[in-house]
């Protein structure tokens, strides 16, 4: 990836305010605004090439982080370099994380009233039966009928369901595991040339020593949600399971339902899934909780992008990473699995809530492209009739 500043046929400005128009409108999580960007970037106005895009794709797979924030940092690297990167990832995140601080302070304000309570009563069904399908569809595309994958999968969602919590140690595990069944290095020339490459995982491994104390302050959450975005692979939906073992069961910031109702705040928003952390921050400290929580999770995926970017080339196709990464995926996508059972058992409290996520999951499998934030705006709806008819 040689392209410079003078090769660009779009201004940086250009960029900015495409990244912004994005993560204003841009629904239907990671893999939908990756798609975006293609068709976008590379197909309509030609700014990105087919190869540089790849490229951003596949490093953005690699490395732990949400996968649309790392492209979209990637996008703008390509030919402006770090300040691209920068302004591109903030333009990308800013939009939803002001809709997020907007409806954070209306859940605190107003949380008590009972239309809000009934809002997330339909809304919170539904966002089960968005992760559910969301979890088979990459159960099937990332996992298939690989037996090796089949039982890491499995294993890692039964450990899920069991502890409530996830362990990173099993994702990285997984994904030695699965490279040294299915790549094994020949001799010790491929570690020391990976020894002369960035440390896409190292730092990880280094926040998981410090480790958040318990309490509320502002620099333990820093440190959590830095941990969080550290440790994340997967989709956006894989930050679920590791949030829930921290944010409900380790710190007990968030109850159950506020965790749901953090979770249905992101569905509903545009931009990356994981905004919500900005929620969850704001619930647990205000407005600088929000701003560390978000700085917390997206610092990492900016460094795993912008710092490994000159290498990538040389070392991403190496069939040992490629084998990490899908050992690794099928323990996050297991999680996910695993959490959506967890999560199902405290939402899914009577039959109208049962029938909901159920109807989510019929119409999602049926009609293949409809917007989820409709869904939600619907089971919304529908949360609201329920509760006006039940009590009266």
């Amino acid at each position: 990836m040689e392209n410079n500043r003078t090769t660009a046929s779009y201004s940086l400005r250009d960029l900015i305010i495409y990244f912004l128009k994005l993560g204003t409108w841009g629904f239907g999580g990671p893999v939908a605004l990756a798609g975006y960007m293609h068709r976008d970037l590379v197909e309509n106005k030609q700014w990105i090439s087919e190869e540089d895009y790849k490229e951003g794709l596949a490093l953005a797979q690699l490395a732990p982080g949400p996968l649309a924030a790392q492209l979209g940092i990637y996008m703008g690297y390509v030919h402006y370099r770090l300040l691209g990167a920068t302004l591109a990832g903030l333009a990308f995140v800013l939009p939803s994380f002001l809709m997020v601080l907007a409806l954070g302070f209306i859940y605190v304000q107003w949380q008590g009233i009972p239309w809000m309570q009934a809002v997330f009563y339909g809304v919170g069904a539904a966002v089960i039966g968005i992760i559910a399908t969301s979890a088979w569809k990459l159960t099937r595309k990332s996992v298939g009928s690989n037996k090796v994958l089949t039982g890491i999968y499995l294993i890692t969602a039964a450990y899920t369901v069991w502890q409530e919590n996830e362990n990173i140690w099993l994702f990285l595990g997984a994904g030695i595991l699965y490279w040294l069944f299915t790549a094994p290095p020949t001799s010790l020339s491929f570690l020391r040339k990976i020894s002369t490459a960035p440390k896409l995982f190292i730092p990880s491994l280094l926040l998981n020593v410090t480790g958040p104390a318990s309490g509320k302050t502002l620099w333990q959450i820093l440190l959590y949600f830095t941990k969080a975005g550290a440790f994340v692979f997967g989709s956006g939906l894989a930050i679920v399971p590791f949030l829930y073992g921290g944010v409900v069961k380790e710190y007990g910031w968030l109850n159950e339902h506020q965790f749901m109702d953090a979770v249905a705040v992101a569905m509903i928003t545009p931009g990356p899934v994981v905004i919500t952390v900005a929620f969850i921050g704001f619930l647990t400290a205000g407005f600088s909780g929000a701003s560390l929580a978000a700085l917390g999770t997206f610092f990492p995926c900016y460094l795993f992008t912008v710092l490994p970017a000159p290498y990538f080339r040389k070392y991403g196709k190496h069939p040992g990473i490629k084998a990490f990464v899908d050992g690794v995926t099928a323990a996050a996508i297991g999680a996910i699995t695993g959490a959506v059972i967890v999560l199902a058992r405290r939402s899914l409290t009577d039959v109208y809530t049962i029938a909901i996520a159920l109807t989510t999951v019929a119409v999602l499998w049926r009609f293949k492209k409809i917007p989820e934030p409709l869904i939600i705006l619907i089971a919304a709806v529908i949360g609201l009739l329920l509760k006006m008819l039940l009590v009266s």
